[in-house]
């Protein structure tokens, strides 16, 4: 099934159809029709990982784990949570309720936490991931009375250090663009991220509504920041020639939008793939070439945060004082060799 890969039906001996997911191991059973919104949560939580839990059937105890987290995510601190910090908290914690969600709270102490944060410590990310999930859930338990103390409190995160995701090159921009001519989908895809500087959660959504006297103004989902950058020459032919219908400039190849940023993803990896591009091409990191491009230009850090909807400087000032200290470099050099 196109719409969500690595899917498929059976019938059943009573002439039921259910679905199935399988990416790789063994498979997870789907409920319902793909076009309900149970489908598509069970959906997501199979394809990053999170086990999918029922909470009919779930018992809880007040004072319990399981009790305070459910609690939790019935609350207007969780629910106001934009869709994608939902779904990672919730991966997180629906692990942590079936793992451990009959512990009583009041046997979670400063130092079981610090012991789960160690035994966690090959992994920095997912370390960090389970230390912050607890002090949401506990910082805001303390402020509802159902626990005295925060048990994360003073306890540091794990040190981790990643280069991110890879910035592509010019020549792999290129080596894309030569695979994907203008008029397809995956060219105008990738124009869009290069020139816009959208996440992929943002991109597919623009459409036509969008766009009013040559200037894209949307708000992005991540943030909540409203972005309003100017439709490039180059974009602007792209679009023109690029068939769409509805409200949505990219869609599946049925015609119906991405249900999904991972949806979105997996089928713009493919489009790098046919292009014969390595498998750290990824969606954003066409976001951070757009930003190296204009930072060796000369952009400013505020000029990097309105084309990219940051609402602090301090990613912006990455780029920058990585294209400083490249100018640094090259004066230096020629002071050196004319006094040499």
């Amino acid at each position: 099934m196109k719409r969500f890969p690595y899917t498929y039906s059976q019938f059943t001996r009573h002439g039921r159809k259910v679905w199935y997911f399988r990416k790789s191991g063994k498979c997870i059973r789907l409920p319902n029709h793909p076009d309900t919104p149970e489908f598509k949560d069970a959906y997501i939580e199979a394809l990053t990982g999170t086990p999918f839990v029922k909470k009919e059937t779930v018992i809880m105890v007040k004072g319990n784990l399981d009790w305070i987290v459910n609690q939790y995510l019935q609350s207007p601190s969780f629910t106001s949570l934009k869709e994608n910090t939902k779904r990672n908290l919730k991966s997180i914690l629906y692990r942590l309720m079936k793992e451990s969600g009959k512990v009583q709270v009041s046997r979670i102490t400063k130092q079981v936490i610090q012991k789960a944060v160690d035994k966690r410590s090959d992994k920095p990310a997912v370390a960090n991931a389970f230390l912050s999930t607890m002090a949401v859930v506990f910082k805001w338990a303390v402020s509802r009375g159902l626990v005295k103390s925060n048990p994360t409190s003073g306890i540091s995160r794990q040190p981790w250090k990643t280069k991110g995701f890879h910035t592509w090159t010019i020549e792999q921009i290129e080596q894309f663009r030569k695979h994907h001519p203008i008029g397809t989908k995956a060219r105008l895809a990738m124009e869009m991220m290069l020139f816009l500087g959208l996440r992929r959660s943002d991109v597919m959504r623009v459409g036509i509504q969008h766009i009013k006297d040559e200037v894209m103004s949307i708000q992005t989902q991540k943030t909540g920041v409203y972005v309003h950058i100017p439709i490039a020459p180059a974009l602007r032919e792209c679009i023109n020639a690029t068939p769409y219908s509805g409200e949505v400039f990219l869609t599946t190849s049925h015609g119906t939008v991405f249900s999904h940023a991972i949806s979105f993803g997996i089928w713009f990896k493919k489009q790098c793939k046919k292009a014969g591009l390595p498998d750290e091409c990824r969606c954003h990191g066409l976001r951070k070439s757009g930003a190296t491009i204009l930072a060796n230009a000369g952009a400013s850090s505020y000029e990097l945060m309105a084309m990219y909807g940051w609402s602090k400087s301090t990613m912006a000032e990455v780029y920058t004082k990585d294209a400083d200290r490249k100018k640094l470099a090259s004066a230096t050099v020629n002071i050196l060799a004319k006094n040499i």
